[in-house]
């Protein structure tokens, strides 16, 4: 924090003014990414329709997460944490299942356009599309693996249902 701070020309404590805490500063990061991420796939759902947004979505991660690292923050800060009882682990789980409460909704929605049929229940496409974007997000970590082909692999299998 005293980097922060120094870099950005803060007077000292101006973290803890602002945000009481530091975690209280990283759960408000945890829900800024999340609300980013379910902003872009909607705007993907408005102009495609849901089924496209799907199948696009993975390549789009890929595309728009050029940093450093290209694995979920909300999954890392949930796995970092957990085993600890941290309260962040239990924020970063309730993120988590905002997004997949969002892919469920977004499959239901392919639904009643006739994209996808009946007896596939959304809720369930939407854990399984969530672990595997999660997946890919961490195999994309690996030089030694083609994180597109696994981006498109995850939307050919959309095809199918």
């Amino acid at each position: 924090m005293k980097d922060l701070e120094r870099e950005l020309k803060l007077k000292p404590g101006s973290f803890y003014a602002a945000f009481g805490s530091k975690d209280r500063l990283y759960a408000l990061a945890l829900e800024r990414y999340a609300q980013e991420g379910l902003e872009r796939l909607d705007a993907l759902v408005d102009d495609i329709g849901p089924m496209a947004a799907l199948k696009r979505h993975p390549m789009a991660i890929l595309d728009y997460d050029k940093s450093a690292t290209q694995a979920c923050m909300l999954a890392k800060t949930y796995l970092e944490l957990n085993a600890l009882g941290h309260e962040l682990s239990h924020n970063a789980a309730s993120q988590l299942s905002r997004v997949e409460t969002r892919f469920a909704e977004i499959f239901a929605a392919a639904q009643v356009k006739g994209e996808i049929g009946p007896q596939h229940d959304p809720n369930l496409l939407a854990q399984r599309y969530q672990s595997d974007i999660l997946g890919m997000r961490i195999s994309a970590e690996r030089t030694d693996v083609n994180a597109q082909a696994i981006a498109e692999d995850i939307s050919a299998r959309l095809d199918r249902l």
